[in-house]
């Protein structure tokens, strides 16, 4: 042992002082005691509750413990093949063998990822069992640097939340969110001290937002049944303002405003609970741009960040200890991080994937969850099949992270604690008697049609032709809508005719959407053959639709298209649903829930207009036809099993890619033209292609890879025909769910 601490000393002593990183621009080292103090400091920052700051503390403070051996300082003055001296698993393995399971876990994967239970024993087993011979000393250097007593790491012992696993594996998260985002940010502020001070540290000015939001509402017309139903819904709504944290929902009929109410509901609810940042989460790209710009429009643009595919991590530039400093700069998202800022819309993918995974760039924002209010947009559109899961961790979230969850829909799911699903045990409703409003603002009529025996698209086409006015027909997948729109377009009946699909890029979207709404406003008569994303967050007023028989909840969105405005009075609109005799479903949950659908509906068709019978169909298709967690993610939450959580939880179960589209327009052309030769893109230039750019599935690249170039910067270009009617046209592709 002698020996032992002698060379450590003569090390010291070469080495005068221990560094986290390497020079900077300045030709300054890191100080290792610096950032380990200054992390702590950062992570301690970042835990709402007073009983957590220790821990939080304790585990900025031990992350790099294992940056004290001398082979490490070697490495890090002198260089060498990155990875090649391990530091996680020491501090992991000091805060295993002191009793600090949940410090040991977020320390081991800090870099890495958070390890499932076995990995984790695995690194930190030696330590345990006092294997390392060097470990006494690195811990001595260790508090002697940090002017820190060994006595005072101690057993944290957090028994509220170890007695429920579920708890504890969520806190687990949060931990570790602080631990990664302190890290980067006391990293960032040695190697770019100017970046590090551009980091937005905007606080929600709750009351300057409640009057303009107040100003916003009172510019809105208050004449018609409607408006005073909106109104209505809006003073029962502000009234629940003053209640603690919880979960929430808010069920109104499509077209009673429900963004803006929701907002102005969650700015109350934040002044009163005192917390920090507003979240919209959303299921679709094309509502993300038309929210966050309604959002600007009121609030001003410095206040609202967007958050979607176009800023997805890149864990390959994950920080690391000599890590090329310009080349992360590059890369980073900066606003997209760690979500702080007052406003953040996000997708349910970017929520969701990042609140279950693992990986550190993901995992930098979920600390910024808490002291929040969450607004889930479209809730319906949650996938069913991970829907327990989901559920569980939202409760473990609101429990240890004080956060306020707001669900918004038209047709509210089951979300309920039941017999047989552990759903949350108390949602508060904002409207009183939601039936009631539904009631009053019942503007369709229902009707089957052929009574709901299967057609072909001739025949829809026939019951189409003879209406006389604007139609709308949305379909499940994208076949049918393309072929439909290939029928009806060489008709007369029609002056002008339009397809909407997801094989359509945004910017063709855009323009076809602002095409309708000026022909609809015209009072042209025009027919619209759509796939399912018209049904969340694109607010047209047909007088017609007709839609392929579907899941519940698409019906009910659907028919939200139809006398929106209630100009042809109550039940003035008329939505037909039909049956297609190839069925045109997307997948086999899908059609199981349609064909439940299809007996809620035959039972009798007057339940489409009750919000209670939405509920109570949700529960019996959950039961029935979905296992709520169908890939067993709950026993490995409970297990504390992190990675295989992050291989298993997904919002979209298929694999997409991104398609930037060549030959879309001039545009789209000079802009490929301009990056083409940059060795690196910025945030803005994935903005810019966004706009351009297709999500398909894997096969159709695969399919048709002669028409495909992976560029050097990692994105795929297509080079194949692009109509500007239909958009891709070499195949269909299937299953339309949520884009990416």
């Amino acid at each position: 042992m002698k020996s032992s601490k002698k060379n450590n000393q003569e090390i010291k002593e070469k080495i005068m002082e221990y560094i986290a990183h390497s020079e900077n621009s300045f030709q300054e080292a890191h100080s290792l005691s610096k950032h380990l103090i200054e992390t702590a400091k950062i992570s301690s920052s970042f835990a709402w509750k007073e009983d957590y700051k220790s821990i939080f503390y304790l585990t900025g403070l031990l992350h790099d413990l294992g940056k004290y051996q001398n082979a490490f300082q070697e490495y890090i003055r002198t260089g060498g093949k990155r990875g090649s001296v391990p530091h996680a698993s020491w501090g992991a393995g000091y805060a295993r063998c002191e009793g600090m399971l949940e410090t040991s876990f977020v320390i081991d994967g800090h870099h890495k990822g958070i390890p499932d239970n076995s990995t984790w024993k695995v690194d930190t087993e030696p330590f345990k069992r006092n294997e390392i011979e060097e470990f006494k000393n690195v811990v001595a250097q260790f508090t002697e640097e940090t002017k820190n007593n060994e006595n005072d790491f101690r057993k944290e012992t957090l028994d509220e939340i170890k007695k429920t696993p579920s708890h504890r594996e969520a806190f687990i998260r949060y931990l570790f969110s602080a631990l990664t985002d302190s890290d980067w940010l006391s990293t960032e502020k040695h190697f770019n001290k100017t970046i590090s001070e551009l980091r937005p540290d905007i606080s929600l000015p709750i009351e300057e937002m409640i009057d303009k939001l107040e100003v916003e509402f009172s510019g809105k017309s208050k004449e018609g049944k409607i408006n005073h139903m909106r109104n209505e819904a809006r003073q029962q709504v502000l009234q629940k303002t003053n209640q603690p944290c919880g979960f929430y929902s808010l069920s109104l009929p499509t077209g009673m405003g429900k963004t803006l109410i929701s907002i102005a509901w969650a700015l109350c609810h934040a002044q009163v609970n005192n917390l920090k940042r507003i979240i919209i989460v959303l299921p679709f790209v094309n509502i993300i741009d038309q929210t966050a710009q309604i959002l600007k429009g009121i609030f001003g643009s410095e206040l609202v960040l967007e958050h979607h595919s176009s800023f997805n991590e890149d864990d390959t530039a994950t920080r690391d200890d000599d890590f090329n400093y310009a080349l992360i700069e590059q890369r980073k998202k900066l606003a997209c991080e760690n979500w702080n800022y007052p406003i953040v819309v996000t997708t349910t993918v970017q929520f969701f994937e990042s609140l279950f995974s693992n990986r550190p760039s993901k995992c930098r924002k979920i600390h910024n969850i808490a002291e929040s209010v969450v607004i889930f947009d479209e809730v319906q559109t949650l996938p069913k099949d991970v829907i327990l899961p989901t559920l569980q961790l939202l409760k473990a979230v609101q429990n240890i992270m004080n956060t306020t969850f707001l669900f918004c829909t038209a047709t509210q799911p089951a979300f309920e604690k039941r017999k047989g699903f552990n759903g949350i045990d108390n949602i508060q409703p904002l409207i009183n008697d939601s039936n009631e409003m539904y009631k009053e603002t019942r503007r369709v009529e229902y009707k089957l049609l052929n009574k709901l025996e299967p057609i072909d698209l001739s025949d829809l086409l026939n019951a189409t032709s003879d209406k006389g006015t604007s139609i709308l027909v949305i379909f499940n997948t994208k076949k049918p809508a393309l072929e439909f729109f290939n029928l009806a377009k060489n008709l007369d009946h029609w002056e002008k005719k339009y397809h909407l699909s997801t094989g359509m890029c945004p910017d063709h979207r855009k323009i076809i959407i602002k095409g309708i709404r000026d022909d609809l406003a015209a009072r042209r008569k025009i027919i619209v053959s759509s796939t399912q994303l018209i049904e969340a967050g694109v607010d047209f007023d047909f007088p017609v639709v007709y839609r392929a028989l579907a899941p519940l909840e698409a019906i009910i969105q659907a028919a939200g298209r139809c006398n929106r405005e209630n100009t042809l009075g109550l039940s003035g609109g008329k939505v037909f649903l039909f049956k297609l005799h190839d069925g045109g479903m997307p997948d086999k949950t899908y059609s199981a829930c349609a064909n439940h659908a299809e007996e809620f509906i035959r039972m009798d068709l007057e339940q489409l207009y009750a919000p209670d019978n939405f509920n109570k169909y949700y529960a019996q298709v959950v039961n029935l036809y979905v296992n709520p967690d169908q890939y067993n993610i709950n026993q490995a939450r409970k297990d504390f099993n992190f990675q295989t959580v992050n291989d298993s939880y997904r919002i979209i179960r298929d694999k997409t890619e991104s398609l930037y589209i060549y030959h879309y327009s001039e545009e789209s052309r000079q802009l490929f033209h301009s990056l083409e030769y940059k060795e690196f893109l910025s945030k803005d230039d994935y903005r810019r292609m966004q706009a351009y750019t297709v999500s398909v599935y894997r096969h159709f690249i695969i399919q048709n890879a002669a028409l495909c170039k992976t560029m050097p910067q990692g994105f795929l270009v297509w080079y194949g025909h692009y109509d500007q009617q239909t958009g891709i046209s070499v195949e269909p592709i299937e299953a339309d769910k949520l884009i990416v």
